[in-house]
């Protein structure tokens, strides 16, 4: 490959698996439980954010009495427990990373999940498929601030503006532009516009090395 990015920065729920269904179904029935409605406008909303501030957003427009911690334990039991049954991997994903993996080029988990939703995923993959693990319970700020993927560029001992993050919600594209990294967007539950640093794909399945390759040729 005569030019590809320093390392790849993946996003995990909605773009590594489609975990988002979970969410908002364990969202949802947690609201219904209190007698109050959750339409999609509230699930859609939160949809790439920091889990409390997620938490937050639910005890406040559900009228949910827990504290942002609390919900975030609850709805991250449902969540875990759906996975356990089937990993709902998305399109084109297991594959592309197969191919970083044998090109050597160093990928990252840049997530907002924390670490005990995150361990699941992680235990079916192979040993040594991210060179460093960004969960949302390591970090100062969530998305969309940029400090996730700063942190996690920084853990490959790369450069963001060297690396190619994969996102699929418009909080996610916003943390990686900000820093510095282009951005490959898959949009699931929401829209995402094209942009000078983003570039909008149907699905994981139509990238492969040489797609990538190319692409990256034409931002360097």
């Amino acid at each position: 490959m005569t030019s590809m990015p320093a390392a790849v920065l993946w996003d995990m729920d909605g773009t590594l698996v489609d975990t988002e269904p979970f969410w908002i179904a364990t969202e949802r029935a947690l609201v219904e439980s209190h007698g109050n409605e959750w339409p999609d406008h509230h699930a859609h909303a939160i949809v790439g954010f920091d889990l409390l501030d997620s938490g937050a957003y639910i005890a406040e427009h559900g009228r949910v009495p827990m504290t942002p911690r609390s919900i975030v334990d609850h709805l991250l039991d449902g969540v875990v427990a759906k996975i356990r049954e089937a990993m709902p991997w998305r399109p084109g994903a297991l594959e592309l990373l197969r191919a970083l993996n044998g090109a050597e080029i160093p990928c990252a988990l840049v997530t907002m999940s924390w670490q005990r939703f995150v361990d699941p995923v992680l235990a079916a993959l192979p040993s040594g498929t991210f060179g460093a693990i960004i969960t949302g319970d390591s970090v100062a700020n969530g998305k969309p601030h940029p400090e996730p993927y700063l942190n996690g560029a920084a853990a490959l001992h790369v450069d963001a503006v060297r690396c190619v993050a994969i996102e699929d919600s418009p909080t996610g594209v916003r943390s990686a532009v900000d820093a510095g990294c282009h951005v490959i967007a898959v949009p699931n539950v929401k829209t995402i516009d094209a942009g000078p640093n983003v570039t909008v794909m149907d699905s994981l399945a139509e990238i492969d090395l040489d797609w990538l390759a190319r692409w990256w040729t034409a931002r360097a």
